[in-house]
Formats: C-alpha cells, sequence, structure tokens
C-alpha cells in the first residue's frame, strides 16, 4: 500500500471499474459513467455514494476545485445534483411520469393544429367560405354551417347564438400577438417623420397584421378537460367534414375526448371500433382511461380482458406498464381470469409496478437486479408497506397468493426487497412448515377461488406437445398441453402426478425437494383454456373438481379437457389446493 504504483479498487458511479488513487483524465469511460449516475440518482443511498459525503470514490470529482466549493456549501442532495448538472452541463432529469415520449428531429417542423383542420376540411370543397367561427381552446375556428349537424353540442350552440354578422378575428394567436406589437411598436408610430420612400416600405404586407373581417355566428366552447389537445380537436372538427373517419392510433385516445365534448357520436363510435382493433401492450392504459371517462364501456371491458391475459406475460416486460392505475392493477389481480406463470410473477410484477411509480424518471424497463437493490437501499427500520409512503399500496400487495410462492430462491429475493412486512413473511414460511408436517394439508386457506395455488404456460408455436412441473408441499404434478393430430387440431390438457424418482423430474428435483410418501392426495384443482380472437375473449374451464391421486397409471391422471379450434397463443392455467385429509 505504500508503494505508489500500488493499484486500489474504487467504484465509480454503478460500476466496478479499476482506478488508480491520483486520476490521470484519461479513464474517458469511468468519467462519463460517473456523471451519468450523478444525473439519475435511484435512491439517496445511491446518490450518498457519489457526492461529498463519499468524494473518494471518484477521484476526478475529488480534485475538481468546483466540486470542492459544492463541498463547502453542505448543500442537500438534490441541491448538489443540480449545481453539479450546472457545472458540468449535464442534460436535466427527464420529465416525471407520464407516456414515454417519442423521439422528434430537431430539424422536424411539427405540424401545427391549423393544418391538421385545413387537411380534413379541404376534403370537401363544395362550400365558399366560413360562415361560423369558434372560439374553442384558445383558437379561432373557421367552420361551415352545414357540416355542423353531426355535433350536438355545437349545434346546440348556433340555435342560442346571435345573426351572422361582420367580424374581426385572427386565425391564430400569432397573429394577434403580432399585430398588438406592430401597434404599440414606436418605430411604426412615428413613421411619419419617415421620408417618402421609407414610409412605402412601412406599408408592405410584411409589416402589416390586420384582423379578418367576414359575416360570422361567433360561438364559444369551453372545455376543460386535459385529455382534449388542440391537435385532437383539430382531427375531431376536421372529421365534420367527410363521413370515412380519418384518425390515427395515436390521436384516438385524444379524438374520443373531443369528439364527448362535441356531442359527436359518430366519431365516438369509430373511435371505440378503432380502440378495439388496436389494443395492444403500448395502448392498453390510455384506451380504458379514456374509455372509461367517456362511458364506452365494450371497450373497457375489452381492455381488462386483455389486461387478464396479458399483463404478466407482456406488460410487465414494457415501461408502458408505469402508466397502468393502481385501481385497475388491483381489480386485474383480484379477477379469476388472470393469467399468470407462477404466484411468484404476480409479486415481480407488482414490484416492478412500484419502482416506477417510486422513479418516474425511469424511460427504460429496469433489471430485476435494479429492482432488487433499489429496495434493498432503502432503511432498513420497517418494511416498505409499514412507511407513511408505503402504506397507500398494502392492498395491491394484500392481493398476492404468498403461499404459493415456494421457491426458496424467490422467497430470498422478498425478504431482501424487504417490500412486505415481517409478519407476513413469517406467516408464508409457517403455512409452508404446516404443509410439511400434515402431509400437505393446507389448513389455513378455505376459498378455492382466491387461495388455490396457481401456475400456466402459453401455447404458441410448435411444437405440439407442451409439459411443465408443478411441486407442492411434497407432491409432484406434471401439467401437459397435446396436440391431437386430427381435423379441427383439437388440444387435450390434464395433469398427472409424478413418482418419486421419475425421470422427468430434474435431477436437482430429485436430490433436494421434499417427497410425500402418502399412497393418496385429496386434491382440489381446475384447469382452464382462454385465448382471444378477433378482440373476442373465450374461455373453457373445468371448474372446480376435486380427485384423489394415487401413483397408480389409472389414478395418478386428472380429468382431460379437449378443445377443437383453438386459435393461438393458448393461454393455459392449472390451479390447486390441498383440503384437509
Amino acid at each position: 500500500p505504500e508503494s505508489p504504483r500500488c493499484r486500489v479498487r474504487r467504484q465509480t458511479g454503478l460500476t466496478n471499474r479499476w482506478r488508480l488513487p491520483e486520476s490521470l483524465y484519461s479513464d474517458l469511460l469511468g468519467s462519463s459513467q460517473a456523471l451519468k449516475a450523478i444525473n439519475m440518482p435511484f435512491n439517496q443511498s445511491l446518490v450518498e455514494t457519489i457526492t461529498g459525503r463519499s468524494v473518494t470514490h471518484n477521484p476526478m470529482l475529488a480534485t475538481c476545485s468546483q466540486f470542492a466549493y459544492i463541498k463547502e456549501q453542505n448543500w442537500s442532495i438534490m441541491e448538489i445534483l443540480s449545481k453539479m448538472s450546472t457545472l458540468f452541463k449535464l442534460p436535466s432529469l427527464p420529465d416525471p411520469a407520464g407516456p414515454v415520449r417519442h423521439y422528434v428531429p430537431k430539424n422536424a417542423r411539427a405540424e401545427t393544429p391549423k393544418d391538421i383542420f385545413l387537411y380534413h376540411s379541404k376534403k370537401s370543397m363544395s362550400f365558399v367560405g366560413p360562415d361560423v367561427l369558434l372560439k374553442a381552446l384558445g383558437m379561432d375556428w373557421e367552420l361551415h354551417r352545414p357540416f355542423l349537424q353531426k355535433s350536438e353540442e355545437l349545434t346546440q350552440l348556433l340555435k342560442i347564438s346571435e345573426d351572422p354578422k361582420a367580424q374581426k378575428y385572427f386565425r391564430s394567436p400569432v397573429s394577434e400577438t403580432l399585430d398588438n406589437y406592430i401597434i404599440k411598436s414606436n418605430f411604426y408610430r412615428y413613421k411619419d417623420m419617415f421620408d417618402d420612400d421609407q414610409a412605402k416600405s412601412l406599408d408592405h404586407p410584411a409589416h402589416i397584421s390586420e384582423k379578418r373581417v367576414g359575416s360570422l355566428s361567433v360561438i364559444h366552447l369551453h372545455i376543460d378537460d386535459p385529455l382534449v389537445t388542440q391537435r385532437a380537436m383539430a382531427i375531431a372538427l376536421g372529421n365534420l367534414y367527410h363521413d370515412d373517419l380519418d384518425v390515427d392510433l395515436s390521436d384516438v385516445a385524444g379524438v374520443l375526448a373531443a369528439a364527448a365534448a362535441l356531442g359527436f357520436k359518430q366519431l365516438m363510435e369509430g373511435c371505440g371500433t378503432i380502440m378495439l382493433k388496436s389494443i395492444n401492450y403500448r395502448t392498453v392504459c390510455q384506451y380504458h382511461l379514456a374509455a372509461s371517462k367517456y362511458h364506452q364501456e365494450h371497450v373497457v371491458l375489452a381492455c381488462e380482458r386483455w389486461l387478464e391475459l396479458n399483463l404478466i406475460p407482456e406488460l410487465s416486460m414494457h415501461i408502458q406498464l408505469r402508466e397502468m392505475s393502481s385501481e385497475l392493477l388491483q381489480k386485474i389481480l383480484k379477477s379469476s381470469r388472470l393469467f399468470t406463470y407462477n404466484e411468484f410473477s404476480v409479486y415481480r410484477n407488482l414490484s416492478y409496478w412500484l419502482f416506477l411509480q417510486l422513479n418516474p424518471q425511469m424511460q427504460l424497463m429496469p433489471s430485476h437486479s435494479t429492482v432488487l437493490s433499489y429496495f434493498n437501499s432503502l432503511p432498513k427500520t420497517c418494511s416498505f408497506l409499514e412507511t407513511d409512503d408505503g402504506q397507500m399500496y398494502s392492498p395491491l400487495f394484500s392481493s398476492v397468493r404468498l403461499h404459493g410462492i415456494i421457491d426458496a430462491t424467490n422467497i430470498q429475493d422478498m425478504r431482501i426487497m424487504n417490500i412486505i412486512p415481517q409478519s407476513w413473511m413469517v406467516n408464508l414460511l409457517s403455512q409452508h412448515y404446516l404443509a410439511l408436517q400434515e402431509g400437505g394439508d393446507m389448513t389455513s386457506l378455505k376459498q378455492f377461488n382466491v387461495s388455490a395455488v396457481r401456475q400456466g404456460f402459453i401455447v404458441d408455436d410448435e411444437p405440439h406437445y407442451h409439459s411443465e412441473i408443478l411441486s407442492l408441499h411434497g407432491f409432484h404434478f406434471e401439467l401437459r398441453a397435446i396436440r391431437q393430430e386430427t381435423e379441427n387440431h383439437t388440444y387435450q390438457f390434464y395433469m398427472q402426478r409424478l413418482k418419486p424418482g421419475d425421470p422427468i423430474l430434474s435431477f436437482r428435483q430429485c436430490e433436494r425437494h421434499t417427497f410425500s410418501m402418502r399412497p393418496d392426495r385429496e386434491v382440489c384443482y381446475s384447469i382452464t383454456v382462454q385465448y382471444l380472437y378477433k378482440g373476442e375473449h373465450h374461455m373453457e374451464s373445468t371448474g372446480t373438481l376435486s380427485q384423489k391421486f394415487g401413483l397408480g397409471e389409472k389414478t395418478s391422471k386428472s380429468q382431460v379437457i379437449s378443445i377443437d379450434n383453438l386459435k393461438k397463443p393458448i393461454y393455459v392455467s392449472y390451479a390447486l389446493m390441498f383440503p384437509p385429509s
């Protein structure tokens, strides 16, 4: 250590790189990562790693006189981040929450609401000139009376409006601002002082901004709805001019809100039809919010059916998960039609959603290790749900069937995260211990619909045979899906109890897992098969059955459910519970 050539291992930001005690300012990658870590901290502990409380972790900052000045001021963590962004010219933090932003080139000219409205209205060229002026959302919209009959709200406003008369108005706020500037400008006020040639140049149209004059009926529409933007209003008003609806998928939610404000029922129905055909992980949360607010019940139902099947396998893998409201999330988790790979998948999905709510600046889906490290860095005085900030999330985590989380690795991750109270963890382990001691009996569970342990898989492509193992309290079952080579492509679904040492079990399962030697086991189970076809939800189920599973060939197999003409992907769920014996 006394040698100047000794290398000391020090951490820079969120990486773990070799750094010299005295920086040579040549580690550009390490310095860049350090500054990025300062710009986007996950929590208080990681912030302290790269700020004044632990400055030696970054020799580049430790030798900087500007950073030394910040350290002497004893500023708070957020003040330090703000000053560091200014001194080192770092980009500011992304805006919290809201949809993921789309990339727009800097040199691209954005479409204005007027451009969009003119694009739609030019499809009908039978009119001569505007005869209605609508003032809404801070803009003047030039409309034509024959086309306003589709809108109930505009029709009612026209009935109570005054007769057409000469009006002066601006087509855009920009023109009004320019006109006011010219009027108030001393340069134009004293133009009489200039000679004739200069005075004539000031009369050029480029120096004049005047109001438009026309015989119009003026109507006012007050809209107090954040979903109704000027762009959405331009599209909705433009669709008054043609019978075929023209709405892009990216605008459909806002156009639905604008159509509701205008009382444009035909456009509302058209938006609902577009929504039904375009539900995916990018749009489902926005569609559900808009459809719920504007009473599109069929769209709300379709979004909820999609979420029941795809919340765990698809939405949980994308950043759009953060757009889901807590009320909708709780409703989906409590649904009997929810598809999940296993019970830990539900817990992991909730922990990801909670991480995104606490870190709204995130623009990419975090890795599991990132989520684990974040919750592990929080204070250990109590669990997160027992804090003031976490109490509101307790009902969500109470929807998780914790007794169905069997794998020791998953339980260890839950303990490290420290999200749920310790009493919940003790109760979970106690239930596992008592079930093993009592031959698998799950005596603390009463209702099958809310307590059964679930496991599922998705049949999408080949092969024609799918199999998984479900292990619970010393009993092991094989879950099977088999496609029959018939004209209707029949699928068969069933479960079968396995003997100890069965070849299908892995070596680790045979060596480390517990096996019950009971010759028979009373099991309550159900098999559910679901799929979506043309936006419609289809479900087939055995219902709740009770059967004694033995180790013999005739007694080890459950009831077989056969279904013809299934459309992929097929969501297959098995649920089982061991009643007291």
